[in-house]
């Protein structure tokens, strides 16, 4: 008996050694690499260390990746989507994973936390839409093959005095603007699908998301040399003016 109550213990702690490696495997999947910085870009790994990153450093599953408040960064995924972050952002990559011959597998979330990002799809979210995700505080963005800028202006982050910020038409929230394609905003209030030169907005949870007749100010501009990427070029409506058409909310 006293053997079996041994060997039963050596089997527990070998399938919990296990568990633990599987885990830790899973959280320090690569999942993209950054191509573009502007400034100092960081990443806190799900253990809680910091890496400051630099172009052609990898990002992983669990990192959540810090911009500061003059950098844009631009991350090119695995599966050839992009994400590029804009000054104080802070966006959490939950889980992304990508195999060319495992469609199964596919997974992409994605939690904007703060600040503002434009993401534009890569092979994952043309073959398997449903399985993208990009939350926020106050809705969560499905897509349909697509381009588009989210921000999350956080109660307390608009810049300027407080006569200034009263005045101001930016209220915190959620705010999105599709450059192509179709998103859905959706939260426990409501959902409601964007399309191309279209701009939303919600506050929060409790409120439903809602077609915006214009640009409230909120602006999107990453140096010109990150419109050079192929995937980004794409998205001007236009030759010759691509960086003024693609990077601003309008």
């Amino acid at each position: 008996m006293t053997l079996l109550k041994k060997r039963s213990a050596t089997k527990a702690l070998l399938w919990l050694a296990l568990m633990c490696l599987g885990a830790h495997a899973w959280a320090g999947q690569v999942a993209g690499t950054v191509m573009q910085l502007s400034g100092p870009l960081m990443a806190k790994k799900a253990d809680g260390k910091v890496k400051i990153l630099a172009i052609k450093s990898e990002v992983e599953q669990g990192d959540t990746l810090l911009t500061e408040k003059e950098t844009y960064a631009l991350i090119k995924l695995i599966d050839n989507s992009e994400i590029t972050l804009k000054p104080n952002t802070s966006v959490l990559i939950e889980q992304f994973s990508y195999t060319a011959e495992q469609p199964d597998g596919d997974h992409a979330i994605f939690n904007l936390l703060k600040g503002g990002l434009r993401s534009v799809t890569g092979l994952l979210g043309k073959r398997n839409k449903e399985r993208f995700e990009m939350k926020t505080p106050a809705a969560t963005i499905g897509i349909r093959g697509t381009t588009f800028i989210a921000e999350y202006v956080a109660l307390g982050s608009l810049p300027g005095t407080p006569t200034a910020r009263a005045a101001s038409a930016i209220v915190p929230g959620l705010y999105v603007q599709v450059l192509d394609g179709l998103i859905q905003v959706s939260n426990p209030a409501g959902a409601q699908n964007f399309a191309p030169g279209q701009f939303g907005f919600t506050p929060n949870f409790k409120q439903p998301p809602v077609l915006l007749p214009a640009n409230p100010g909120i602006k999107f501009t990453p140096p010109p040399v990150f419109s050079a990427s192929p995937s980004s070029s794409g998205s001007a409506a236009g030759g010759s003016k691509p960086a003024a058409i693609d990077c601003v909310v309008r």
